[in-house]
């Protein structure tokens, strides 16, 4: 199903606004605070998805990932080369 909207853009402070419709909203099951990943695509079009959030995962998780990649990026890159 593809459903054309129109907005129109409005100025807030210094910036540059679109509001989003409810139906919005609801299509990517976002609410009042919700965070939104906005994508430029190089042929002039915008994505907008919802921040998916992984609460479930630790700093150490992070640390522990970015020690990964410190210590075997080599190791890695050679296994994607094959």
């Amino acid at each position: 199903m593809s459903k054309n909207l129109e907005r129109k853009i409005t100025k807030v402070g210094n910036s540059f606004a679109v509001t989003l419709s409810q139906d919005v909203l609801k299509h990517l099951k976002v609410t009042q605070g919700d965070e939104v990943k906005i994508s430029l695509e190089d042929d002039g079009q915008i994505m907008i998805k919802k921040t998916v959030k992984m609460d479930f995962l630790d700093q150490d998780f992070y640390d522990g990932l970015q020690d990964l990649f410190d210590n075997y990026d080599d190791t890695l890159k050679n296994l994607v080369e094959r």
